[in-house]
């Protein structure tokens, strides 16, 4: 039986089911990339591509209801973010093309002899994406957009709860106009992804997923030699130093913690408060998180949706029931209902509970107190990960010497929600390696060739 299946998690129902790809489609797959790289890849010029990914970035908003209801009927997406998401596609692949002749540049090398020298960046060939249910659309984009720019071929094996929007996807490539084999999109099992990756006609490999999913595309990657970007999980620190405006920090707060019903990556999941502030700040969570509405993701007001799946919401509350049996406290929420799950504050995590080193997959802040900005930073780095970072401090000097001391790939001071196209993105530690996005993206899969001329 396939793994690839449309399933409701607002109310359980099986839509769709898609079969896996046989060995056949597999070969098949990978032959068509490695024909389209050879061809195309090679011989295209950049203002072509640019061209046909601005099609592709048409089509997203051309299909844009269509694709949004799409996302909601399989991982739970309120319909108001499922359409955001959309855009922000479309935006991810519109600034590669207009950035394509950045991305493909040439870089002169000032030399000690006499002649020329240049870094010449050219395309690696056929790179497989795995992909996660959380951003169906964007995760994509920000894989694909810029690796069909510099003239890779794509195979793109999506999440199994995500089979439509990934025919979509395919749908919209190939209607773009690019040729047969450079968008593929293969129904994998773990197994086969594994043989695609040990291919040798398949250069590389980019996994956005859990940190088990990442060592295992890792493992098979280094075995075979193949270039690997990881984008893993997050459990991103809100450092509260200091405001003149609370209530403003809270609202910020909240919408780091809840965007995609706090099913991201780089959302904001721990919030470390200074001592003076503490109490205000969680009163005022507390409120702002309780009155999230929870419901029918395509009812109009809904911010929490489900959880992308039953399983999921089991999972965050086996997480929740570990840290109150450890000893923290549930101040709000905490009990799932079904495949939706409360927005819950927790507070009292120490260091000696699983909850201080885990990551919240769903709508759960953990709160801390900071008795100064020396105890707030070192509870910031005291997880195994290091994605995103958020401080929020009226001290600009503060806020540099912060910013200097996270362990993380990238730092938000005094705002929230504010990823750009132009913006790279990525992580250390267990949060992955490699960045996506901006022109970092678009250097990950590129073959810098040095051409030296006497």
């Amino acid at each position: 039986m396939s793994t690839y299946a449309v399933t409701n998690p607002a109310t359980g129902e099986t839509l769709a089911t898609y079969p896996e790809a046989s060995d056949a489609d597999v070969e098949a797959g990978i032959a068509a990339a490695d024909r389209a790289y050879r061809t195309w890849g090679r011989t295209s010029a950049p203002a072509d591509r640019a061209a046909l990914l601005r099609r592709v970035a048409e089509l997203h908003r051309e299909r844009r209801d269509e694709l949004a209801a799409i996302i909601v009927r399989e991982m739970g997406k309120p319909l108001e973010a499922a359409l955001g998401e959309v855009d922000f596609a479309a935006d991810i692949t519109e600034y590669n093309a207009d950035h394509i002749d950045e991305i493909t540049a040439d870089q002169p090398l000032s030399i000690d002899g006499d002649g020329t020298a240049v870094i010449r960046r050219a395309p690696l060939g056929v790179l497989l994406g795995i992909m996660p249910w959380n951003f169906p659309y964007y995760q994509v984009a920000r894989f694909a957009a810029p690796n069909l720019a510099l003239g890779n071929t794509i195979l793109l094996k999506h999440a199994s709860q995500c089979p439509e929007s990934a025919a979509a996807l395919e749908a919209m490539y190939r209607d773009a106009g690019f040729p047969d084999g450079a968008y593929v999109n293969l129904y994998l099992s773990n197994e086969q992804a594994a043989v695609v990756i040990a291919d040798p006609r398949v250069q590389g490999v980019s996994v956005t997923g859990s940190e088990r999913a990442g060592a295992a595309v890792a493992e098979v990657a280094g075995r075979n030699l193949k270039k690997v970007a990881l984008e893993l999980g997050g459990s991103d620190p809100f450092l509260l130093l200091s405001t003149d405006d609370l209530d403003a920090v809270v609202r910020s707060a909240v919408d780091a913690r809840l965007d995609n019903t706090g099913q991201s990556c780089n959302a904001a999941k721990r919030f470390i408060v200074a001592d003076e502030l503490y109490d205000a700040f969680l009163e005022k969570f507390t409120a702002a998180m309780g009155e999230a509405a929870v419901g029918d993701p395509l009812a109009e007001g809904t911010v929490l949706g489900p959880l992308s799946s039953e399983t999921a919401a089991i999972r965050l509350q086996d997480q929740i029931d570990r840290a109150k049996a450890q000893g923290a406290s549930i101040v709000i929420g905490g009990t799932r209902d079904g495949a939706f799950f409360p927005p819950t504050v927790v507070t009292g995590v120490t260091a000696d509970m699983d909850a201080y080193r885990e990551e919240f997959f769903g709508p759960v802040g953990v709160v801390y107190r900071a008795g100064d900005e020396e105890e707030a930073v070192e509870i910031a780095n005291g997880t195994p990960f290091g994605l995103g970072s958020y401080v929020f401090t009226t001290d600009a000097a503060q806020a540099e010497r912060v910013a200097d001391r996270i362990e993380a790939g990238m730092v938000y001071v005094n705002l929230v929600l504010a990823d750009e196209p132009g913006l790279p993105f990525g992580g250390v530690k267990r949060s992955g390696t490699g960045r996506e996005l901006g022109l970092l993206g678009a250097d990950e899969f590129v073959n810098k060739k040095l051409i030296r001329v006497g």
